[in-house]
């Protein structure tokens, strides 16, 4: 898909460590044998259902590709979302994406992320956070950002307790058809404004809000 008939994709999210790139086919292709591969195969798993991610290969791959596709036509004021493709200089590690839950009501935001094992335990996906959030207050003014991770999901659970959010209660999902609880975290605007950064550009906004629908 042409940058210019969906600016989304034009849209760069830079930091110190990092930095997030619209997903573009040509990126998605650099991160096909990192899904070929796997990013959850091994527990405790991190998806809840229904994933592509849990499907077997091929099948894996297909399917991941079609649910971004379908995602980036699905765009209304009360629901889009937004793929990023994580880039350590010219490799590509993984994926940030942000979607916009009753945007245009209530201007809340969730996040969902995964990184290749190979980048695993190296503070970027604080980093990823941090870029994506500073995209949804800063570059939406969106007034609360909300995650959720599996009670097991240490990693992620950690990055929004250090990032100032606040447990948020929690609720039961299904993950490779198995329930387990999911820890939910809610963070307010004002407090992400107490720990904002200043290292943080956003590049390519323009015409993004407009798709979006965003005012």
């Amino acid at each position: 898909m042409s940058t210019d008939l969906y600016p989304p994709l034009s849209l760069k999210i830079i930091t110190p460590k990092l930095a997030l790139h619209g997903a573009t086919d040509e990126l998605l292709a650099q991160l096909l044998p990192i899904v070929r591969d796997g990013v959850g195969a091994q527990p405790p798993y991190p998806f809840d259902d229904p994933m592509s991610l849990y499907e077997d290969n091929p099948i894996r791959e297909r399917k991941w590709l079609q649910s971004i596709w379908r995602g980036r036509g699905n765009v209304r004021p009360d629901f889009w979302r937004l793929y990023f493709v994580v880039m350590l200089g010219e490799q590509a590690v993984g994926m940030q994406d942000l979607i916009g839950v009753d945007f245009d009501t209530c201007q809340t935001v969730t996040s969902f992320s995964w990184l290749a094992p190979s980048a695993r335990q190296q503070g970027l996906g604080r980093e990823m956070r941090a870029a994506i959030l500073h995209l949804a207050f800063e570059g939406f003014g969106a007034a609360e950002a909300a995650s959720e991770a599996f009670f097991d999901n240490l990693p992620s659970n950690r990055v929004s307790e250090s990032m100032g959010y606040q447990p948020n209660g929690s609720n039961w999902a299904t993950r490779r058809g198995e329930p387990a609880v999911l820890n939910r975290w809610r963070l307010k605007r004002d407090d992400w404004e107490l720990s904002r950064r200043s290292d943080i550009e956003l590049i390519g906004m323009n015409g993004v809000k407009d798709v979006l629908h965003i005012k």
